[in-house]
């Protein structure tokens, strides 16, 4: 039983049922994952589920896509705050083919969602399995810029977010929130790895973040750090040898046979290529004189 269907069986959550029948995948993200929490760290928890047939392609039903009455499209569930004894837990679940597209996008907390470590990984399927050994397949050159706009993000916020909650004290012991700086770094070292090597480990930085979380560094060596890495980064861009976009066909081809692995055969959900069905006729045709 994992970690979803114990809470939901103690009524703590409450996911769809089709999450939890469906689910295929689930790991615990953030500062964990990193190799950087502490005993009050929130736990994080993404995943993947495959809805009912239905919902993937609503054609199935009838409905025509833009016409009269439409289906309420799934495409996550989440639920924050979600204590278990002296546990908190925040949980987001993404439909297979949003957390696809996403994955598509280098959105970079779904892409660090499938290079957690293994000991992070709550849950894992045979489709679950497929997708993280295929995880290199979603990287590509346009993560630099998805990367670069969420540090960007994360050093607006160090400068100017009011801190709130547990943030207040950090923000009064160290002068700066710490936990802003974490990320700052923490995604500039990401996005050289994806350029230089195709690939992420999540931990690698850890001893180096784990020292800004210590306040062992200036909000002011925070920043230069970025202007440094932020030019070394646009070379490295420049220079990589990563495709410039994300090879769709083959990952429309994983996400088709994921559903087929799960729903059986989807030939009648989708149109084949017709160059292909006319290439597997022929074929069968010089068969069939063969076997005459």
């Amino acid at each position: 039983m994992n970690i979803l269907e114990k809470l939901n069986k103690r009524k703590l959550i409450h996911p769809p049922n089709h999450v939890l029948e469906g689910l295929q995948y689930l790991t615990i993200m953030g500062s964990i994952s990193y190799g950087v929490s502490n005993d009050s760290s929130d736990i994080d928890v993404y995943g993947f589920s495959i809805p009912p047939k239905e919902i993937v392609f609503p054609h199935l039903n009838g409905e025509i896509l833009g016409f009269g009455r439409q289906t309420k499209r799934f495409e996550q569930y989440q639920q924050h705050h979600v204590m278990d004894n002296d546990k908190e837990y925040d949980f987001t679940i993404y439909n297979i083919v949003k957390y696809f597209q996403l994955l598509m996008d280098n959105n970079p907390n779904i892409i660090d969602s499938l290079f957690t470590p293994q000991r992070c990984v709550l849950y894992c399927s045979q489709i679950g399995n497929l997708v993280r050994e295929n995880r290199k397949l979603f990287l590509h050159k346009g993560s630099w810029f998805k990367f670069k706009g969420y540090s960007y993000s994360q050093l607006h916020k160090m400068r100017n977010k009011k801190p709130e909650g547990k943030r207040i004290e950090t923000v009064k012991k160290f002068g700066y929130d710490v936990k802003f700086a974490t990320h700052i770094i923490r995604l500039l070292n990401e996005i050289e790895q994806i350029l230089i090597e195709g690939d992420v480990d999540l931990e690698r930085n850890r001893e180096q973040l784990k020292s800004i979380r210590r306040g062992e560094w200036s909000m002011d060596e925070v920043e230069k750090y970025f202007d440094v890495k932020e030019k070394s980064l646009e070379e490295l861009y420049t220079k990589s040898t990563l495709k410039h976009k994300p090879d769709e066909g083959k990952i429309k081809e994983l996400l088709l046979n994921c559903l087929e692995m799960y729903y059986g055969s989807i030939d009648n959900c989708i149109q084949k290529d017709p160059q292909s069905k006319m290439l597997i006729n022929e074929l069968k045709e010089i068969i069939n004189k063969y076997d005459r």
